[in-house]
């Protein structure tokens, strides 16, 4: 996972290097989300997952993510590097959603703990080029992006030779276009999937801009490598580290008392250090830190729980175009709120842009509230709502 977010990481040398428009920046990452919505509703409708056993379909999306990272080192600007990215969120489509699923079936308990982690993976490979951007043998984009497609071929390697295989049969349930109807009438899924989608109209934004939040904020007190370095260790820890953190307990506390009440907490806790983290601007470092920290725990330890929700309280079939829908709605929201963000941070400055991502939180905390009344509810997490 650590290829989805590595381009923009090093975004403003690669738009130097390509001579494209500051602009442009954000597509960087707008590209990949479309790839990824656009591959999981082909590889969903074809029953891409069904065909294949999942461990060659993962080996092969994490290859393909591999490789079309590895190409941005050759191409010199244009349209290219942006079908390339797009090309990237298409392979990381069979390998995500895919892993998703065969977690879920692999583990019938404690479903919220297992695809916690697998969340938990996604996060601190997200957060990983921040990192790789700090280290000083890694520290320019060419051997960033290198060295993240090279995580994503040692990813592969594992995948196909060392995870075992599921026991059983893998039928994970296909996307249908004349089911969505169905879906979209199925009260407690829709408040589930807006629960998510509120989720997601924070998350990505939230670790796309912190960074540079911190890189401005930070300013003042070191300049130059030191600074790049200092930031990139904390985005890995703030993003990384305290979101794998997150998602893991945010699963386990889930299993334990209820989806419902642990994404309630968890969007309340997000959208509180959304609003807070502005008052931090330019102030001692440790205090950002401290509430980016948790922000990064908080902003992913529901992440998992709206999808385990759908399969708890969808009928069997409509489970995969519910989750399908769900997941392709909720990236392309993500467009939106980070290009809201970047057109906006010139105007409101950022002492007050990132408050905006508490809208999300707060839509999903009303939609998970009134999951939790419904008679339905009972289904979460064997019974615990």
């Amino acid at each position: 996972m650590s290829v989805w977010l590595s381009p923009p990481v090093v975004g403003q040398a690669l738009m130097q290097h390509w001579h494209l428009p500051p602009a442009m920046l954000t597509w960087l990452t707008d590209s990949v989300q479309l790839g990824f919505v656009a591959g999981a509703l082909c590889s969903a409708t074809i029953g891409l997952a069904d065909r294949f056993r999942p461990r060659p379909l993962m080996t092969w999306g994490s290859l393909g993510a591999s490789c079309t990272t590895l190409a941005l080192l050759w191409v010199g600007g244009g349209w290219l590097p942006f079908l390339l990215r797009a090309l990237s969120g298409a392979c990381l489509a069979i390998v995500y959603p895919v892993a998703v699923q065969w977690v879920a079936n692999w583990f019938p308990h404690q479903r919220g703990l297992a695809v916690g982690a697998i969340i938990g993976g996604l996060t601190i490979g997200s957060a990983l080029p921040h990192l790789l951007l700090g280290l000083p043998l890694v520290g320019n984009w060419r051997a960033v992006l290198a060295a993240s497609a090279a995580l994503a071929a040692v990813a592969a390697i594992l995948v196909r030779w060392v995870v075992p295989e599921l026991p059983g049969p893998f039928h994970p349930p296909p996307f249908r276009w004349d089911r969505v109807g169905s879906v979209l009438r199925h009260r407690p899924v829709m408040l589930a999937s807006i629960g998510y989608w509120g989720h997601m109209w924070e998350l990505y934004a939230m670790w796309a801009f912190v960074p540079a939040f911190m890189l401005a904020s930070w300013a003042a007190f070191w300049t130059g490598g030191a600074l790049v370095g200092i930031v990139g260790a904390a985005s890995f820890v703030a993003i990384g580290v305290a979101g794998l953190g997150g998602a893991l307990a945010g699963g386990w506390a889930a299993d334990r008392w209820g989806r419902t009440a642990v994404t309630t907490l968890a969007l309340a806790t997000s959208a509180t250090m959304a609003l807070v983290i502005g008052l931090t601007y330019s102030q001692v470092p440790w205090l950002t830190f401290a509430v980016a920290a948790v922000w990064g725990l908080s902003v992913i330890a529901d992440s998992a729980q709206y999808s385990v929700a759908v399969t708890e309280l969808c009928p069997p079939a409509l489970q995969g175009s519910a989750l399908t829908l769900q997941m392709a709605v909720g990236f392309l929201i993500t467009l939106l709120s980070i290009n809201l963000m970047a057109r906006l941070e010139p105007l409101l400055g950022w002492s007050h842009v990132l408050s905006l991502l508490a809208i999300g939180p707060v839509i999903g905390i009303a939609a998970m509230l009134r999951l939790r009344r419904r008679p339905e509810a009972s289904a979460l997490a064997d019974g615990r709502r």
